[in-house]
C-alpha cells in the first residue's frame, strides 16, 4: 500500500499503529533519534510532512535533513512544506477561484487540457466576509444596499417599524407566551437546551420562536446582493475536485475551521499524519491552539498549494514562550491575549514560530489557546503553536470526536512524539530563544485609539484618552485645543435630549473576529448585560450597537444560557454571522450624531471586540477606535463614553438613585465558568456539523452552471475574467530592465493592506464608483470592495482608494497623487491610467512595514494592474512581500540605515535599474535617477523559488505554463 504524498525515500519508516490495527504511519522519530527529541513540536510537524512527501523533486532528501538539523540550519535554509489542506474565505477566496477559472481559459488557449486544472488537496471555502449590517435592533437602520444579482426582482423589503421600548421576554419579541419581567425569576431554571438548527425557544416559556428577524433579513439581502458570486462559488464546487463551499449564514472562516474542518490527525488511505492548513485569511493561525500547524499566506501561494506545489519558507526560528502561574480573577482571556501580544511584540518575534510550554499552558482552556493563537499576526509571528495535550483530547471528546478515533489519535501522536506531557519538564524541546510570561502579571486592558498594538490598562483609560486629546496628530494623538476639550453638543434623538462630548461612544460592536471562539468572554458579556438590566442600566439609543457572532454555535450557547435577551435589551441583538463591523461593513451612525460630531469637531469613539482598529475602518466620523473584550464593549456602551474611570465613576444609577459601578455588575470567574460548564452543552458541536452538512434552503436551491469553463457574463460587475494571462506565452521571456519609472506614490511607515486595497464600502466619488455608475448601477447597488474582488476592473480602481492614505506628494490624507508629466492631482487610478497610456513604468516609495495588516492579495494584484513594476521600501510585511513576488512586482529594499530621506530623494525623479541575467536571492541592484543620483538596493527575494516565480512573471503564469 502506497503512502499518501510521495515518501518513497523513507518507506522504511512506515509502521503499523499497533498489532490489531491496519492503520499505518511514518515513524519519524526513528530517523533522527536524539536530534528529533530536541526539536520543537511545530518543527516535528514540518519534518513529518517532508518525510511523507519526499519525492526527490519538489521535496528532496536534503530538505528533510535540513529540517532534522533545525538546530544549526534555522534561518539559514529554505524548506518546502506540503500542508494537508487549504482554507479560503470568500473575500480572498473569490479571486483565487476566479484565477483558477481564468487559468482554465489560458491553458485551453495554449493547447492544454483545462480539465486538469483543479485543486490537488482538500480545499474548503467559507462564504463569511460578505455579510453587511442592513438591519439591527429589529429595525431597519438604513435602506438596504441591494447590490447586484436579482434581489430587486426577487424581494421587496419594507422597513420594519421600530419596536416599542418595553419588549416582551426582554427581547424575544415573537414569543407566543404571556411574558413580563416578573416571570424572569420564576422561569430562570427552565432555560432551553435546543440546538441551533432547531427553532429557537423562548428561554422563559420554552415556546418556539422564529429565528431573529435581523438574521433572516440580513441573510435575505446578502443572498440577493451577492447572487452572482454565490453562483460562481457553487459552480466552483461542482467542477473543481476537492472543493467544498460552506454557504452563507454558517460561520466565518477561522471559526468554522476550528469547529468543523479541523481533523487534528488526518487519515487518508489508512495512513495517519498530522493535520495542517494554509489559507487566505491571516487568522488561520487560530487552529494552532488545537495543535494543528497552520498560518495565512497569500491567495497566490494558496493557489500553488491547491495545484500540488509546496509552500516555501525559511526554516524558522522557534521562540519558546513559557507560561507560568494563573491569571487574576477579573482578567478575561482577551486581556491575556493582549498582554501576551504586547510582550511578544516588544521581544520581537516577527517571521518566527512561537511555541508555548510551561505549567501555565495547562491553566489555559482550548478556547483560551485558540484566542492567543489567533492574535499571532498582531505580534508578527508566523504562527503560535500549542502542542496537543490532555486538555486538547478532553476538548475533542466534548466536541463529539469518535472515541475510537480519539484513541488512535492519542496513540499515533504519542508514537511520533507530538503529544505534550505536563509532568516531564525535563523533556521540553530546545528553542531558538525562551521568554517567560507570568500570567498573574496581566491586567485588564483595551487597545487603541488608532492601532491594535497600543495597549491601555482599563484603570488608565481616562488619563490616556485625555493625553490623546492633547498630543499632536499621530499614531495616538488628536491635538484638540485645551479650551475645546470640554465641548458638549446637544442632540435630540427619539424624543429625548442627549449630550455628546469628546470620548462619547457612538458605535459598540461585539464582532465575529477573535473572541467568539472563547465562550467565557461572550458569556461574561451576557452575564454583565443581565446584571446591568437587573440594575436598571440602559444603553443610549443613538449608540450603534450590534452582535455578530462567528457561528450559530455562539447563538446557541447565548440563547441556552438565558443571557441573549439581556444583550438584546441593551441593543446588542444578533445581526448575522460573519465579518461585519470588523471589516467596515456597518451602517452609518444617525444624522443627529453626525451633525453633532461635525459641529463640535468631536473625537467620538467606537469600541469593538475584533482585532483591527485602523483609522477609517469603522466610519469616517469615528476617530477613536478601541479594541476590548466583549464584556468591556458592553460596559463602555452603558457608560456612553471612554472618558471614564471605572474605579471611581459610576456607570449610572438604579431606580433608587444608587450609583452602580462596573465592579457591581462584573461577573466573577466562578459565575462564568459555571455557566460555561452548564450551558455550553457538549452536543452543540455535533449539531453545528449537522447544520453545515445540511446547508440551507437558499443555498440548496441556488442555480449554477456545471460547464468545464465558466460562462463569463460580460455584463457582470461582480465576476470578470481577469487580465493576468492576457500576454501569457508558453515560455517566459528574459527579465526586462525598469527604465525611467515615475513614482506613483511616496508613502511613509506602516502602510497597511487596508490603505492599499480597501475592503469596505465604495465611496461615491471614487474611480470604482464612476466605473459602476457608467454600467448603470446606483450608489445603493455598489456593495463593497470585498464583495467585488472577483472583478479586476473594480479592484484596480479601488487600489489606494482609502481616504486615510497619506501620500507625501500631497502632504495630507487623500486617495490621490500627482501625475508629474502634466502636474495634475488625480485619483490614483486615473494617474496610473495616464502613465500606462504614455508607456511609463511605475514604482512606489515606502517606509517601514509596507503591507502590514490583513493578508490581502489584491494589495499586490491592484498595483500590478496599475502598472507598478517595483516597490522600494525600508521593510515589508512578509505575507505582502510574498504577494508582490507572486504577482510579478519586484520587492526592493533600501540598504540598512538608508531610506528615501537619507538619500535625498524627493520622489519626483525618474528611476532606472536592470536585473542581472543570473538573478539570485538578496542580490544588490544599482538604481539610477534622472537627477544623477546613484544608490543601491536589495532585491528582497529569499530563495530560488521566489526568483523563479519572478522570472515567470509571477506564480499564476508559472503554474499555467505547467499545464500547457
Amino acid at each position: 500500500m502506497d503512502a499518501p504524498g510521495a515518501g518513497y525515500a523513507f518507506e522504511y519508516l512506515i509502521e503499523t499503529l499497533n498489532d490489531s490495527s491496519h492503520k499505518k504511519f511514518f515513524n519519524v522519530p526513528r530517523l533522527g533519534g536524539t536530534k528529533y527529541d530536541v526539536l520543537p513540536y511545530s518543527i516535528r510537524v514540518l519534518l513529518e510532512a517532508a518525510v511523507r512527501n519526499c519525492d526527490g523533486f519538489l521535496m528532496k532528501k536534503e530538505d528533510v535533513m535540513n529540517i532534522l538539523d533545525w538546530k544549526t540550519k534555522q534561518s539559514n535554509v529554505e524548506v518546502p512544506f506540503f500542508p494537508a489542506r487549504v482554507l479560503l474565505q470568500d473575500f480572498t477566496g473569490i479571486p483565487a477561484m476566479v484565477d483558477f477559472a481564468a487559468m482554465r481559459e489560458a491553458v485551453k488557449i495554449l493547447g492544454g487540457d483545462p480539465k486538469k486544472v483543479h485543486p490537488a488537496c482538500p480545499t474548503d471555502l467559507t462564504v463569511d466576509h460578505s455579510l453587511q449590517i442592513d438591519f439591527s435592533k429589529c429595525a431597519i437602520q438604513n435602506a438596504p444596499n441591494p447590490g447586484g444579482g436579482d434581489l430587486q426582482k426577487a424581494g421587496r423589503l419594507s422597513p420594519l417599524r421600530a419596536q416599542p421600548k418595553k419588549l416582551p421576554c426582554r427581547g424575544q419579541t415573537t414569543c407566543r407566551g404571556s411574558c413580563d419581567s416578573g416571570e424572569l425569576g420564576r422561569n430562570s431554571g427552565k432555560l432551553s437546551s435546543q440546538i441551533e438548527n432547531t427553532p429557537i425557544l423562548c428561554p422563559f416559556h420554552l415556546q418556539p420562536v422564529p429565528e431573529p428577524e435581523t438574521v433572516l433579513k440580513n441573510q435575505e439581502v446578502e443572498f440577493g446582493r451577492n447572487r452572482e458570486r454565490l453562483q460562481f462559488f457553487k459552480w466552483s464546487s461542482r467542477v473543481f475536485k476537492n472543493v467544498a463551499v460552506i454557504p452563507p449564514g454558517t460561520g466565518m472562516a477561522h471559526q468554522v475551521n476550528l469547529e468543523y474542518l479541523s481533523r487534528v490527525v488526518f487519515e487518508e488511505d489508512d495512513f495517519l499524519f498530522p493535520d495542517s492548513v494554509v489559507g487566505t485569511d491571516s487568522h488561520i493561525t487560530m487552529v494552532n491552539g488545537l495543535g494543528i500547524l497552520g498560518w495565512g499566506v497569500g491567495g497566490i501561494e494558496t493557489e500553488a498549494v491547491m495545484l500540488g506545489l509546496p509552500v516555501s519558507l525559511t526554516l524558522p526560528e522557534v521562540v519558546g514562550c513559557e507560561l507560568t502561574g494563573s491569571s487574576n480573577p477579573f482578567v478575561t482571556s482577551i486581556d491575556v491575549v493582549l498582554g501576551i501580544t504586547k510582550h511578544l511584540r516588544q521581544v520581537g518575534v516577527a517571521g518566527k514560530f512561537v511555541e508555548f510550554f510551561g505549567s501555565g499552558v495547562s491553566q489555559l482552556s482550548i478556547v483560551d489557546r485558540t484566542t492567543i493563537a489567533n492574535m499571532c499576526p498582531e505580534y508578527g509571528a508566523i504562527l503560535s503553536f500549542f502542542p496537543v495535550d490532555n486538555v486538547t483530547l478532553k476538548h475533542l471528546e466534548h466536541t463529539g470526536f469518535d472515541k475510537a478515533k480519539l484513541e488512535s489519535m492519542e496513540t499515533y501522536l504519542k508514537a511520533v512524539k507530538l503529544f505534550r506531557h505536563d509532568q516531564d519538564n525535563s523533556g521540553e524541546p530546545m528553542y531558538s530563544q525562551v521568554i517567560r510570561i507570568h500570567l498573574n502579571s496581566i491586567v485588564a486592558s483595551v487597545s487603541g485609539p488608532k492601532r491594535s498594538q497600543d495597549r491601555v490598562a482599563v484603570t488608565d483609560m481616562k488619563r490616556d484618552f485625555q493625553a490623546c486629546l492633547n498630543e499632536k496628530v499621530g499614531f495616538k494623538g488628536f491635538q484638540i485645543a485645551a479650551e475645546k476639550q470640554k465641548e458638549n453638543v446637544s442632540i435630540h434623538y427619539e424624543g429625548s435630549e442627549y449630550q455628546l462630548s469628546h470620548g462619547s461612544v457612538v458605535m459598540a460592536a461585539v464582532t465575529s473576529c477573535t473572541n467568539n471562539c472563547n465562550p467565557s468572554v461572550m458569556l461574561a458579556a451576557g452575564l454583565l448585560a443581565k446584571k446591568a438590566v437587573d440594575a436598571g442600566l440602559q444603553v443610549k439609543p443613538y449608540i450603534r450597537t450590534s452582535l455578530s457572532p462567528g457561528s450559530g454555535m455562539v447563538t446557541h450557547y447565548l440563547s441556552s444560557s438565558g443571557v441573549l435577551p439581556y444583550l438584546s435589551q441593551l441593543g446588542f441583538e444578533i445581526v448575522g454571522y460573519g465579518c461585519s463591523t470588523c471589516v467596515g461593513n456597518t451602517a452609518p451612525v444617525s444624522e443627529a450624531v453626525l451633525n453633532a460630531v461635525k459641529q463640535g469637531d468631536l473625537v467620538t469613539c467606537g469600541v469593538l471586540s475584533g482585532n483591527k482598529n485602523f483609522e477609517g475602518r469603522l466610519c469616517d466620523c469615528v476617530r477613536a477606535n478601541y479594541l476590548a473584550s466583549p464584556p468591556l464593549v458592553v460596559a463602555y456602551a452603558i457608560a456612553g463614553t471612554v472618558n471614564i474611570d471605572f474605579q471611581t465613576e459610576p456607570l449610572g444609577t438604579d431606580a433608587t438613585g444608587k450609583s452602580i459601578y462596573l465592579q457591581d455588575i462584573w461577573p466573577s470567574r466562578e459565575e462564568v465558568h459555571q455557566m460555561e460548564e452548564e450551558r455550553v452543552v457538549l452536543s452543540m458541536f455535533k449539531a453545528l456539523k449537522e447544520k453545515m452538512e445540511m446547508g440551507n434552503k437558499r443555498w440548496n436551491s441556488l442555480e449554477a452552471p456545471d460547464s468545464v469553463l465558466f460562462p463569463w457574463d460580460l455584463k457582470s460587475t461582480y465576476i470578470r475574467c481577469p487580465s493576468f494571462f492576457d500576454k501569457l506565452t508558453k515560455e517566459p521571456v528574459a527579465l526586462q530592465p525598469i527604465e525611467n519609472a515615475h513614482v506613483l506614490l511616496y508613502l511613509g511607515d506602516s502602510v497597511t493592506t487596508d490603505h492599499i486595497s480597501p475592503a469596505g464600502s465604495i465611496a461615491r466619488s471614487s474611480a470604482a464608483a464612476k466605473y459602476l455608475t457608467n454600467r448603470g448601477l446606483t450608489p445603493r447597488e455598489f456593495n463593497s470592495y470585498g464583495a467585488r474582488r472577483g472583478n479586476d476592473a473594480v479592484m484596480t480602481r479601488g487600489t489606494f482608494a482609502n481616504i486615510k492614505l497619506f501620500n507625501k506628494f500631497l502632504g495630507k490624507p487623500a486617495p490621490k497623487t500627482i501625475h508629474f508629466p502634466s502636474g495634475q492631482t488625480l485619483d490614483v487610478f486615473e494617474a496610473a491610467e495616464l502613465y500606462q497610456k504614455e508607456g511609463v513604468p511605475l514604482i512606489i516609495l515606502a517606509g517601514k512595514k509596507y503591507g502590514s495588516g490583513n493578508s490581502r492579495d489584491w494589495a499586490a494584484k491592484g498595483p500590478y494592474l496599475l502598472g507598478v513594476k517595483a516597490v522600494l521600501a525600508e521593510s515589508y510585511e512578509k505575507i505582502h512581500k510574498d504577494h508582490l513576488i507572486g504577482i510579478g512586482i519586484a520587492p526592493l529594499q533600501f540598504l540598512p540605515g538608508e531610506n528615501a530621506d537619507s538619500l535625498g530623494l524627493s520622489g519626483r525623479e525618474t528611476f532606472s535599474l536592470a536585473f542581472p541575467e543570473e538573478l539570485s536571492p538578496g542580490v544588490t541592484l544599482t538604481i539610477k535617477t534622472n537627477t544623477g543620483k546613484v544608490f543601491s538596493a536589495i532585491a528582497s527575494f529569499e530563495n530560488d523559488v521566489e526568483v523563479t516565480l519572478y522570472k515567470h512573471g509571477g506564480l499564476l503564469n508559472f503554474v499555467a505554463r505547467k499545464f500547457s
